[in-house]
């Protein structure tokens, strides 16, 4: 079955693997966030600014789970992901 791209958005379907990423700057410096859902998993990776290797966190510490649900928080609200993946955040953090 074929899936448009505009059913995907209406209906939360993901026919891709969904990269998100962010900043934050702080005292120590810049770093950079790369969020991957794909088969229904969320994949983690860290990196601070000057670094050319990417941290992957497996299992995703709480802290982090926060400021990722953050960030696809403000996307959904903006119309840029579906409310599914807010859910799933929401679950791993144990709001159900």
């Amino acid at each position: 079955m074929e899936v448009s791209h505009s059913l995907s958005r209406k209906f939360g379907i993901a026919k891709f693997m969904q990269k998100h990423q962010w900043r934050e700057e702080g005292d120590d410096g810049t770093f950079f966030y790369r969020a991957t859902y794909h088969a229904s998993e969320w994949k983690l990776y860290s990196q601070s600014k000057g670094d050319e290797e990417w941290q992957h966190h497996d299992p995703i510490p709480d802290e982090l789970l926060h400021k990722l649900r953050e960030v696809m928080w403000n996307k959904y609200q903006r119309g840029r992901c579906p409310h599914k993946l807010v859910t799933k955040i929401d679950k791993m953090l144990g709001k159900d």
